[in-house]
């Protein structure tokens, strides 16, 4: 805190002339609180805020939050309170801004000049919300790239303007602020105290005393030292590719499980994490059986054993369990005592064996097989003599298990001092030093130790050692696992070797497994288990989980039989040998630029050698094994990617989606396209997409996994300024969360302008990518056409000419009911989206799209009436077309119903296409030839499950009513080639009658307010919406054409239809206005008819009937 107070100091001394520091401040902090909040409270925003917090806060305990917003709640206790330096986030508003004691830190010096840019620095580059200490902090890029005097502008930013979570912080990094203060105080291990020993404990063992003169006896001393070396081959492999996982950034608690789920994700790091640490619970149980079988046999020589054979191992077993869990309970320091003079122990007995090699052998010694160095022994010996059914890989399965305890330093990461150095030179030079001890073993025992012996003092005495046969060989590398005791200077010592080699491989699984476990619980990957996540103490002992891990040993230890549960846990432990090679792997061939080990000496390709190396020897220890690990494993992955858990760690499989969809993007662009092939990709005008979600779920019912689907949004702002304070209010992330939760798989594309004609031409312009771009533009049906600002209609009318234009297909979407619902999105219970809609007003109100006074909109009908809202209001933000305003918070509403009372609740009016549709048909009215996309689209609807009730219908108009027959015959062939499914196919030869007076004068009254007035005090050309007479004239035709075609809707498809899919009329430029066109569409949707699709293809064929 010094270099703080010091800047604090600094700044205070050039704004307020005063020298005083910060602890000056903390005496004067509670008379003078007031003042103080009032005098800074008032300076301009800052970097820094002062906020006064406990300094006990050493002894706190942190709670872990399992909410999923990776979040951590600290409590503290009582205590006196200081100032300290905190980061302010830019984000805060000016009202949380008066409450803090702020202090600006825009001058200081660099290059020894005052000026806002900052040096490199590591806390520019940590978590400023979970920081306890003051950080230092770099300038925003407002306060580099704004003016000068844009300073109100920026205080005016509130939270609400920057999404913090779509810069997305690692879970992990939240929780420094529970985890940095115990960790400055906690205990903390160098690479030799905790790697090195650790490592070299559980690689020795009782491997190195009970079986590996049998390893010789089986392998020869040439095949004993190939095994040795094929499992250093593996470790090393292994230990090379952690070394560059864990130098690729900070190292936590957690182990193979941490370094696992932040290369490779939650999936494989959760169920590895998980299997990994119930191996090393019911390894616990395994070394302690193994020390308390040594301890009953001593009992059982001696005739003394207490109970009997089997309850006495049990016996022993719980009293070694809680004696090594209350070394572990007292502390980590503690533990890492034990394991320094547990190692004394294990080298004292191989000195003892080293010495007793050369000490000339007894009588005794020599009927046991013990001869001496010899040169015929060791070349006896040099070659196999396998029996009892052994070979060389059953030989491997056996030593194999004794090279795993690499991972011993790895599991205590969160307490290593520098775990990125640690990890990689402990672990690497206890392989070194362990791989040698081996081979020397070997070869000292192979070269005085015959193979077959028969075991008498008297044939030692005479030499007849070796006078024995199968069973009556009673001694020798092959019959006994007594050899190491029996070469040794003193047998006692090797037998207190064993003890200390089955205790510190027990030590170390009890206190790995906690360690893990805990790490797992932190992330809240599993439901229920966060409760072991409690740490205590300075170094967060998880003292929970270690009680957790003494259950499950003591129970293993009461069942037995753990030589069929040890392949099991060889395998476990090889599964994860496997992924750590493969996340190296992984992470290297994605190529991110992220990945930056600090560790250079590994390869990808060994990596990946060394993955399938530890798949293979996991089927050669045990093939039964391996399968059952494969299926704990995969379960364990298809829960978790079921569950999806809230995290997000930069994964290398994150890195691989980003690389495969750019190398199929880029591979896409290269294929020729064919009406095969077409596919209907569709840009939909959305706006926010919860604010329209019914329009969103029909699009997807089409898109749905065959297309491409982009919901559109466009934000109309005065000018540049306001429409970028607009674009940061909304909530990318959030909006692609509403998509996920609605099973909707679409992209959300955003563009500012100042009008919402030009917006929707650079979202018709831009979106897509290569050939994974739209080629269908579909938007709601303007409903509040006749009363809203004309040239709002004209706008959306022009919209459709831009997606000619552009060869788009285009589409417009009725229903009864409003699209538009804007409100806030809730998630009820029962994960049914809700709306929360905002109150209607009865007068309708539109914000103009430059603030000024009000047009006067005079002789106008009563129903173009508009009031508009003047003053200095919000800009309005515009999606798509069923309303010109929605997503930003503005007074003025706009009613964009036709009149018609709404049937259904507004839950259902939401959720109208999100359920399966009830029974009725999909009638398709494909009049005129488009390229056929207007059959196309309402056929894959028909695939769809939720449409899967409803029949398709085709009408078709027909050319004369004598040649009835003749069109449907060729109608139903043209299908029958297509291959569409219909249920009923009608050719109606009517479409051209007049239509009833009725209907026209329906129109008539329809299109009143829109006409052109003789006495219109405008000129035309300021009012292109407007219908003139010369214009009805001309499409006298086209007018009828579409009144006759209402007649046939409410004469086939009203009453029967669950959807209408309708041609769409072209308007054509210069002849048809806005006014008119809106008039044709009002006619073919408006009243009781069911939702109405009009659509239109580009007059490109997107049917063939070619194979």
């Amino acid at each position: 805190m010094a270099d703080e107070s010091q800047t604090i100091s600094h700044t205070k001394d050039k704004h307020d002339g005063m020298t005083s520091s910060n602890e000056d401040i903390a005496e004067k902090s509670n008379d003078t609180d007031g003042e103080l909040f009032d005098d800074l409270s008032k300076r301009q925003k800052s970097r820094f805020k002062v906020e006064f917090i406990d300094e006990q806060r050493k002894s706190r305990e942190a709670e872990v939050d399992c909410t999923g917003e990776g979040e951590s709640h600290v409590l503290a206790g009582p205590g006196p309170l200081s100032p300290t330096v905190t980061p302010s986030s830019p984000t805060k508003s000016t009202a949380d801004t008066h409450n803090s004691l702020s202090y600006d830190t825009h001058n200081l010096k660099t290059f020894g000049n005052y000026t806002t840019e900052a040096l490199p620095h590591d806390d520019h580059y940590r978590n400023l919300l979970s920081a306890e200490v003051a950080l230092k902090s770099r300038p925003t890029l407002e306060e580099l790239h704004e003016e000068k005097d844009g300073d109100a502008r920026m205080m005016m930013t509130t939270s609400e303007d920057v999404e913090m979570s779509d810069v997305v912080q690692p879970l992990d990094q939240h929780k420094d602020s529970q985890e940095s203060h115990s960790q400055q105080t906690a205990v903390k291990f160098g690479w030799i105290q905790g790697v090195l020993v650790r490592c070299l404990l559980n690689i020795w063992g009782v491997m190195l005393f009970l079986r590996l003169s049998w390893v010789v006896g089986q392998a020869g001393i040439g095949f004993a030292t190939v095994i040795v070396l094929l499992s250093g081959v593996v470790t090393t492999i292994t230990t090379l590719s952690m070394s560059a996982i864990c130098t690729n950034g900070q190292v936590k608690g957690g182990g193979a499980y941490y370094m696992i789920s932040r290369s490779l994700g939650p999936e494989f790091g959760g169920a590895i994490g998980l299997v990994f640490s119930v191996a090393n619970a019911v390894a616990v149980a395994m070394y302690v059986v193994g020390f308390a079988e040594t301890v009953r046999d001593l009992l059982q020589d001696n005739d003394a054993l207490m109970i009997d054979q089997d309850n006495d191992v049990r016996l022993i077993g719980l009293i070694i369990v809680i004696f090594i869990l209350g070394i572990a309970l007292i502390g980590m320091e503690w533990e890492a005592r034990a394991q320094l003079i547990l190692l004394v122990v294990l080298l004292i007995a191989i000195v003892n064996f080293i010495v007793g090699s050369v000490i000339p052998a007894t009588d005794d010694k020599r009927g046991r097989g013990f001869v001496g160095y010899s040169g015929d022994v060791f070349v006896n010996n040099f070659g196999p003599s396998y029996r009892h059914g052994e070979d060389f890989f059953s030989v491997f399965a056996v030593f194999f298990p004794a090279a795993t305890g690499i991972l011993a330093g790895a599991n205590i990461s969160g307490d290593l001092a520098d775990a990125q150095k640690a990890i990689p030179k402990g672990t690497l030079l206890a392989i070194l030093i362990s791989s040698i001890t081996y081979i020397g073993m070997a070869w000292i025992v192979g070269s005085c130790v015959i193979r077959d012996a028969t075991g008498s003092q008297v044939d030692g005495f005479y030499g007849n050692m070796t006078n024995c046969t199968g069973a009556d060989c009673k001694a020798g590398l092959l019959n006994t696992f007594q050899n190491m005791g029996l070469v040794s200077g003193w047998w006692p010592l090797i037998t207190t070797g064993i003890f200390a080699a089955t205790l510190s491989s027990a030590l170390a699984s009890l206190v790995s497994a906690p360690k893990v476990f805990q790490a797992v619980c932190k992330d809240c990957i599993f439901p229920k288990i966060h409760v072991f996540a409690k740490g205590y103490g300075k170094a967060q002992e998880p003292r929970r989980a270690y009680v957790l891990t003494f259950v499950i040993a003591v129970g293993f230890i009461a069942i037995g039989e753990l030589n069929a549960i040890a392949p099991i846990i060889s395998n476990f432990f090889l599964m994860s040998y496997t992924l750590i090679n493969y996340a190296c792997f992984d992470a290297s061939l994605a190529k991110s630029p992220g990945f930056r080990p600090a560790f250079k000496f590994y390869n990808q390709w060994v990596s990946l050698f060394g993955s399938l190396l530890c798949l293979s020897i996991m089927f050669i220890i045990q093939w039964w094994a391996a399968l059952l690990t494969f299926v704990c494993i995969a379960a364990l992955y298809a829960y978790i990617h079921y569950v999806k858990p809230d995290v997000n760690w930069g994964s290398s499989t994150q890195a691989h989606s980003y690389k495969n969809a750019l190398m199929s993007a880029l591979k896409l662009v290269n294929v020729q396209e064919h009406v095969k092939n077409f596919r209907p990709q569709v840009l939909v005008l959305t706006g926010e997409p919860s604010d329209r979600p019914a329009l969103v779920d029909f699009v997807s019912d089409i898109t749905k996994d065959i297309s491409l689907m982009i919901c559109g949004h466009v934000i109309v702002g005065e000018d540049r300024w306001s429409q970028v304070q607009q674009l940061r209010k909304l909530k990318p992330s959030a909006v692609h969360s509403w998509l996920h939760k609605r099973k909707v798989r679409a992209f959300y594309k955003t563009i500012t302008s100042t009008n919402f004609r030009s917006g929707a031409q650079n979202l018709l312009e831009s979106s897509g990518l290569g050939k994974m771009k739209p080629n269908t533009m579909i938007m709601g049906f303007k409903n509040d056409w006749q009363i809203t600002d004309p040239a709002l209609v004209q706008q959306y009318f022009e919209i459709i000419h831009d997606s000619f234009d552009l060869n788009y297909g285009v589409g417009v979407l009725r229903i009864k009911e409003s699209f538009y619902h804007p409100g806030k999105l809730k998630e009820s219970r029962t994960n049914e989206s809700v709306f929360e809609i905002k109150p209607s007003e009865s007068e309708v109100q539109i914000q103009p799209d430059q603030q000024g006074e009000t047009e006067s909109l005079e002789d106008e009908k009563e129903s173009l009436v508009v009031k508009f809202k003047t003053g200095d209001e919000e800009d309005v933000t515009i999606g798509g077309a069923a309303n010109l305003q929605e997503g930003a918070e503005h007074d003025g509403k706009v009613s964009d119903d036709d009149g018609d009372d709404d049937d259904l609740p507004v839950t259902k009016q939401v959720s109208r296409f999100l359920h399966k549709q009830k029974t009725g048909t999909i009638d398709v009215w494909w009049l005129f030839d488009d390229g056929g996309l207007t059959l196309l689209l309402p056929y894959i609807l028909s695939t769809k499950s939720k449409w899967s009730k409803c029949e398709l219908r085709v009408f078709m108009a027909g050319s004369k009513k004598r040649e009835l027959d003749r069109d449907q015959k060729n109608m139903a062939t043209l299908l029958s080639k297509f291959r569409i499914d219909y249920s009923k196919m009608t050719v109606i030869p009517t479409v051209g009658k007049a239509p009833s007076r009725y209907s026209v004068s329906r129109f008539e009254e329809l299109i009143s307010p829109w006409l052109q007035n003789s006495d219109d005090p405008l000129p035309d050309c300021n009012k292109t919406w407007k219908i003139s007479e010369a214009e009805l004239t001309a499409n006298k035709e086209k007018t009828n054409r579409q009144l006759r075609i209402r007649e046939l809707l409410e004469e086939h498809s009203q009453h029967k239809a669950s959807l209408v899919v309708l041609t769409l009329p072209v308007p054509r430029k210069g002849s048809c206005s806005a006014g008119l066109y809106m008039a044709w569409l009002e006619t073919l949707t408006s009243g009781d008819m069911p939702p109405v699709l009009l659509l239109r293809g580009n007059q490109t064929s997107v049917l063939t009937y070619y194979s």
